[in-house]
């Protein structure tokens, strides 16, 4: 499988990745998840080999590989094998942003769990106790605001774009 026949200028592409990889990186992800991320998200089919990612990414098939196994850990891509092939693909789906936030929610639900904890082995009176009930307060306040404004992302999906939950397409 091959991008589409759409012509794009290679060098304007490599300018996106790079520049949207370096906005990902000051948010906090690492640098060649970053860029293995931003190359398949301006891929046409959203789908790229190793081959292909390493070879437009000017990177080692080792990079790629530690670049892909962190954006499946945190939901971002999925591998998938060509039909009869021992090659794995890369996809990004549309709902990418959805799915890692999801996951995020999981690591929040955690973070609350020890911050709870935390209130009780330190005494919720303490001046420690009151900063980490604050701050499980807040996870609490934002998990809620989450939840509300997911529902609303489907709802608004699925009347932009014609696709209801759990249909998922390659961006």
């Amino acid at each position: 499988m091959t991008e589409s026949s759409t012509e794009r200028d290679p060098e304007s592409v490599s300018r996106f990745v790079e520049h949207f990889a370096a906005q990902l990186v000051e948010a906090g992800m690492p640098r060649m998840p970053s860029r293995v991320f931003a190359a398949l998200l301006a891929s046409d089919t959203g789908t790229l080999t190793s081959a292909e990612l390493g070879e437009q990414l000017r990177i080692s098939p080792a990079a790629v590989s530690g670049a892909v196994r962190y954006l499946s850990q945190v939901h971002m891509v999925s591998r998938e094998r060509d039909p009869g092939s021992r090659r794995e693909r890369y996809r990004v789906h549309s709902d990418q942003w959805y799915e890692a936030l999801t996951n995020r929610e999981a690591i929040i639900k955690r973070w609350e769990d020890a911050l709870r904890d935390g209130v009780a082995s330190l005494g919720a009176d303490t001046p420690a106790g009151r900063r980490l009930a604050e701050t499980l307060d807040f996870f609490e306040f934002i998990e809620r605001d989450v939840a509300e404004l997911m529902k609303r992302w489907r709802a608004y999906r699925e009347q932009k774009y014609n696709r209801p939950e759990g249909v998922r397409g390659s961006v």
